[in-house]
């Protein structure tokens, strides 16, 4: 089963949206995904309903106690979250960046065979860290949210440089598809960020657009996914659009 990171080095792209809908998505259509938190700030946790108090009960425990990601999963509300805390934070000090580093949560994944029955998608901080490095290096798949603003053509080629810089060390580089968001049909701004995103970009960049939509907005203060706060709203139909395409292409077999 595919593992997924959704990555940006540029934040309010819509990441975290994009991971909830997905997994919540998946779950629906019969395939709970499992979801890692990366994030320190833990939103996706707490939209998910898989908050926790304490660190050790956290992703953090993987790391600073050495504890089995099977025994930190949580229920999420129909998919299996494993949850973040601001102790994460810390894992960048505390850790360095050398191989054994960087592929300490892959091997967590492979030595408990967590992705044989379910897709796996993480849910990755911006910064350019230890976690999100992590998540990189753990995936088969990165899925790059872009908003439809022009800072976000600098922070995907950011994007872009990153990744093909770590190809060199990266065994086998992950599929990439770029999804822009926020986007809005009448301004004119946004048909002209599509246009050069296709050009650099090409078949990666996915044919759909995620709108910007006041559901998309609200769902995540009523702690839930738009599938369940809004069912009929454009998020809902974009990110169904969305999960379709990726499905058709084998991004998330």
């Amino acid at each position: 089963m595919a593992k997924v990171v959704v990555f940006n080095q540029k934040g309010g792209v819509g990441k975290t949206t994009t991971t909830l809908n997905l997994a919540a998505l998946l779950a629906r259509r019969g395939r709970p995904p499992l979801v890692l938190d990366l994030d320190p700030q833990a939103h996706l946790t707490s939209i998910s309903g898989a908050a926790v108090s304490d660190g050790r009960d956290s992703l953090y425990a993987f790391y600073q106690e050495s504890r089995q990601l099977a025994e930190l999963v949580r229920n999420g509300g129909g998919w299996s979250v494993i949850p973040s805390h601001l102790d994460l934070s810390k894992v960048d000090s505390q850790f360095g960046k050398g191989p054994q580093a960087l592929n300490r949560l892959n091997a967590g994944i492979v030595r408990e065979n967590l992705n044989t029955e379910r897709p796996i998608l993480m849910d990755a901080c911006p910064l350019l860290g230890v976690l999100s490095l992590n998540g990189i290096f753990a995936c088969d798949r990165i899925l790059i949210p872009i908003s439809a603003d022009y800072l976000a053509i600098n922070g995907a080629l950011q994007v872009d440089r990153t990744l093909r810089a770590l190809e060199r060390v990266l065994k086998n580089p992950p599929m990439r598809r770029f999804v822009i968001t926020r986007f809005d049909t009448r301004r004119k701004m946004s048909w002209d960020i599509e246009r050069r995103l296709r050009e650099r970009f090409g078949a990666e960049l996915c044919e759909t657009r995620i709108s910007e939509n006041v559901s998309l907005a609200e769902s995540p203060a009523q702690n839930t996914d738009v599938f369940t706060h809004a069912p009929d709203s454009r998020g809902a139909r974009d990110y169904a659009a969305l999960l379709d395409e990726l499905e058709a292409v084998g991004f998330l077999n």
